[in-house]
């Protein structure tokens, strides 16, 4: 039987049965059974705790019963009439919420290049919101890029500057042992220090100098009037990360006085170049030819059995977890 992860109600999460159309896909669609699936555990922890404001995206977005999750890879088992250059057994990537089974249109799917694990084709999802940070950051060569928050987001955030041309990235984390990734993928400094004791440090690694692009990639509202003064002037700041309470977020004099650009990107923000199939394409070509460094990354897998252990380990180890896999081999039936 088909199972799919769920949220019923505030802070209680299920594994439940579900049906699938008995008769192959209809016309343009395709039967995908997962292989695995990655947490993002920014987004599913806020969703799954109810920590945001009324008014907040998150509150627009979530009803219940809630779908948990957005990053499955898996292997077609059908295809409908119609459906042109995805083949069975072919290994794709899909924005679908984690479950066993998907019956997906699919225009959706992006097809995984061979040679990808699909631990690591997973990151798409995540790849793909750090890249709406960059697009938004117009980031030119030689420029300094400072990244705060070195969770997932923040992990793709550095790679994203790194292959962009940037002359310096940045990483900025509390948590140290998250900053080896960091640096793994591309940043050319770490900052082990909380962002308000930072300024200093992120000089040293500048030549002197502030950044002039910061990525704020943690969601924490504090963090934006803690960023703000680690830009340069008439730099740029970009507010990636999500914050449950937009009420809690401030300004400070650099806004005005010293001509600082505040840029919002989010998830929803495609272009028409630039969409979730080709931002997808062009991840899988990074991590293929190894320019996309995703070594150490995923640092647990679980049974999706084992699902509730998956998220305890999420809320409970911020600086030794990572990317939490979800393997849905047990529920091949």
């Amino acid at each position: 039987m088909p199972k799919r992860i769920i949220l019923p109600e505030r802070g209680r999460i299920e594994l439940e049965d579900f049906d699938l159309p008995a008769d192959s896909p209809p016309a343009g669609q395709a039967l995908v059974r997962t292989i695995c699936s990655l947490i993002s555990t920014g987004t599913e922890l806020t969703v799954l705790d109810g920590r945001y404001e009324p008014g907040t995206s998150f509150d627009r977005w979530v009803r219940y019963p809630f779908p948990m999750g957005y990053a499955v890879i898996g292997r077609i088992e059908a295809v409908g009439d119609g459906v042109e250059g995805l083949e069975q057994g072919r290994l794709v990537a899909a924005r679908a919420p984690h479950a066993s089974h998907h019956l997906l249109d699919a225009a959706r799917l992006v097809p995984v290049p061979a040679g990808i694990e699909p631990a690591n084709a997973a990151w798409f999802a995540l790849a793909k919101i750090a890249f709406t940070g960059a697009l938004a950051a117009e980031c030119r060569l030689g420029d300094t890029v400072a990244v705060i928050g070195a969770g997932p987001i923040g992990q793709m955030s550095v790679r994203w500057a790194a292959v962009s041309g940037a002359r310096r990235v940045i990483a900025i984390d509390p948590c140290g042992e998250r900053l080896g990734l960091a640096g793994r993928g591309g940043a050319t400094a770490t900052i082990a220090e909380p962002v308000e004791r930072c300024e200093a440090a992120l000089r040293q690694a500048n030549a002197g100098e502030l950044a002039d692009v910061v990525i704020e990639a943690t969601g924490h509202p504090a963090v934006l009037s803690n960023a703000l003064p680690l830009v340069a002037d008439r730099g740029r700041l970009v507010l990636l990360g999500d914050t449950g309470y937009p009420s809690k977020q401030h300004l400070t004099y650099d806004v005005i006085r010293r001509g600082l650009s505040i840029r919002g990107a989010h998830d929803t923000h495609e272009t028409p170049w630039w969409t979730g199939a080709s931002i997808a394409a062009y991840f899988f070509e990074l991590v293929g030819s190894g320019r996309f460094d995703l070594g150490g990354l995923n640092t647990h897998v679980f049974d999706a059995a084992g699902f509730l252990e998956a998220y305890d380990t999420a809320r409970q180890g911020r600086c030794q977890t990572m990317g939490l896999i979800l393997d849905w081999s047990c529920c091949d039936g």
